[in-house]
């Protein structure tokens, strides 16, 4: 099928996206809208062989960014012709397994699960309505980060909390960075021209939100994210694991409320609290004990979690790093391996240092354990996924 698919990634504060040719992979245009609700919004499309694109203005909500992308298209080209829309949505909860064509239903139901994901499903709605509005008759379909990690088995998935919560309330693991799992490990497979029904992999999906994932066959064993984001390992500005008593311990002593508690690990954690910035790129330019500090405890994390999945897989084929930090840091990814060497796990310093935007090993290439850096495409992802299904058997 020929054609053109505009991927949406609406989140909290800005809009992603990219017109993808499903034909030629190629990108036509992309852009983002940064700060949505400040005083001072950003708008940066670029178009093939023209120069950036670049609007400064206040974009009091999601809809008013949406309407900027249309100029921006409009304005600087090329024209906006989708025969499909792709949007990624976090949360499906457990009613949605795969990309869906979107109805009312379904918007009804991405409503139903905003409490899942309050940053973030709402604002995937507003972006369905607009586009549904922009585009009537053309194909909306939803990818939904959590659809990937839905084939996590009943012992991942569960956890060991009084039974009205779980059957009523719905609690459970659902993990996320499903759509980049998904990318990555099938990427992971042709790299190492294996088929990926025979893989044991571990991918470290690291970025402003960082996680971990066990992945067996194809499918997903176990994942470091749950209930919500929140959970797992170090990222920009949420805590990951915690003692759960915390909440309970902080109302006693110091009367804060759950959504004091929720904000401070989830807004004000991270890097962001051990370091005061949560961009690792800043962490890393310092050399101060507070620095120093936020480094270790980030990479001994993720070191927890690889030596965790590989007694859970059994054996370890690869693991993959991906995400901003996992794809450009390079002391990130041996700090986080190092001391892994009985467990076939090393990383080779020139070939983990040399840099590249491709698809490539860092490790020996006689290691037991193949390190990968695979550059994550949840853009194409999601064009693929909304390629399948508005033309099955493609």
């Amino acid at each position: 099928m020929a054609g053109r698919i505009l991927v949406l990634n609406t989140g909290s504060s800005s809009i992603k996206y990219e017109l993808v040719d499903v034909r030629t992979r190629e990108r036509p245009a992309r852009g983002l809208v940064e700060r949505i609700g400040e005083e001072r919004g950003r708008l940066t499309h670029h178009a093939a062989d023209r120069p950036p694109y670049v609007s400064e203005e206040p974009f009091p909500g999601h809809e008013a960014g949406l309407a900027a992308v249309m100029k921006a298209f409009e304005a600087a080209g090329p024209a906006l012709d989708p025969v499909a829309v792709g949007h990624r949505v976090v949360h499906g909860g457990t009613r949605f397994a795969e990309a869906v064509l979107v109805d009312d239903d379904v918007m009804g139901a991405i409503e139903e699960l905003a409490p899942l994901a309050p940053l973030h499903n709402p604002v995937s709605l507003t972006g369905i309505r607009v586009a549904r509005g922009a585009f009537p008759g053309v194909p909306q379909v939803a990818v939904f980060d959590t659809a990937f990690q839905l084939a996590l088995p009943p012992e991942a998935y569960t956890y060991a909390v009084p039974r009205d919560w779980r059957e009523r309330l719905g609690v459970r693991r659902f993990g996320f960075h499903g759509t980049s799992c998904a990318y990555v490990s099938r990427r992971a497979a042709a790299f190492l021209g294996r088929d990926p029904d025979t893989l044991h992999l571990i991918v470290l999906h690291l970025g402003n939100g960082a996680s971990a994932t066990a992945i067996s066959g194809g499918r997903s064993v176990d994942t470091s994210m749950g209930l919500t984001p929140l959970e797992g390992l170090v990222m920009g500005t949420r805590s990951g694991d915690v003692d759960p008593a915390l909440a309970g311990y902080l109302a006693r002593v110091n009367g804060m409320d759950a959504r004091q508690v929720e904000s401070g690990l989830d807004r004000q954690g991270g890097l962001l609290a051990l370091a005061g910035t949560g961009d690792m790129r800043e962490v890393r330019a310092r050399d101060d004990p507070e620095a120093r500090l936020a480094l270790a405890v980030y990479t001994r994390r993720v070191r927890k979690y690889v030596g965790a999945y590989y007694a859970l897989l059994g054996r370890v084929d690869a693991i993959v790093f991906t995400g901003g930090v996992g794809e450009h840091d390079a002391a990130t990814r041996a700090e986080s391996l190092s001391g892994l060497d009985r467990l076939g796990i090393t990383v080779d310093p020139a070939l983990n240092q040399a840099e590249s935007a491709q698809e490539r090993a860092v490790s020996p290439p006689d290691a037991e354990v193949a390190v990968l850096v695979i550059p994550t495409d949840e853009e194409w992802e999601i064009a693929r996924q909304t390629l399948a299904l508005i033309t099955p058997g493609s």
